[in-house]
């Protein structure tokens, strides 16, 4: 595959629609090409929301079937369930931001990431890697936020979550800079909610296990 072709394929690699072969390449490209890396993390809304589709959307389901005389009835009654959890949201905001206001920055997280973000770090004994995962829930699933300390590159490396059906996805990737061991923050985001995943796993572009991270 000629270099230019590795560029055109981003989106097909980020869609997971590449052949084994073709993905493998790409992934060795993404390696040395700090602007893919960029565009594959910048693709994670359009997965996330196709992801939610597959997800929503039964097997026996026709790709050209059409709506049922009920189904506007449900969308709004959904719609209308959906911006009343809006609404208790923001309260929760508010309260946090009022707490913050009070209790200084301790309480940011809680203020911007939902009522209950659930927090997880770990060390490899093994490769030396730390990496922090702060995960908030929300309607279309988790925003998830990576902080890792990774002195061995340069290597381009990427978040994957495992849920607790056995499903994999990749929430976000980026490059680990040569022999800089200081921290570097990534966002994210899963179709997954924070109670059905079941570990965090940091791993190479190529696939090598870095890290794992357990919520308790």
């Amino acid at each position: 595959m000629r270099s230019l072709e590795r560029h055109r394929d981003v989106a097909a690699y980020a869609l997971g629609v590449l052949d084994e072969a073709d993905a493998f390449r790409f992934e060795d490209h993404l390696m040395e090409c700090v602007d893919c890396s960029a565009r594959v993390t910048e693709f994670g809304p359009v997965t996330r929301q196709l992801m939610l589709y597959r997800r929503a959307t039964p097997r026996t389901v026709h790709p050209a079937a059409r709506p049922g005389p009920r189904m506007l009835d449900r969308l709004l009654a959904e719609i209308t369930a959906r911006h009343r959890r809006a609404r208790r949201r923001l309260l929760y905001a508010v309260a946090a931001s009022v707490v913050f206001a009070v209790a200084g920055p301790a309480t940011a997280l809680l203020a911007s990431g939902g009522p209950h973000p659930v927090r997880v770090a770990a060390t490899d004994e093994r490769t030396g890697v730390w990496a922090q995962v702060t995960t908030a829930d929300e309607d279309w699933g988790s925003r998830v936020e990576l902080t890792v300390k990774d002195g061995a590159g340069p290597r381009t490396c990427r978040l994957v979550v495992i849920g607790r059906d056995g499903s994999e996805e990749t929430v976000t990737s980026w490059r680990a800079q040569q022999h800089d061991a200081r921290p570097d923050t990534v966002e994210g985001g899963a179709a997954l909610h924070p109670d059905e995943i079941a570990r965090y796993e940091v791993r190479t572009a190529d696939g090598e296990h870095l890290v794992t991270l357990s919520p308790r």
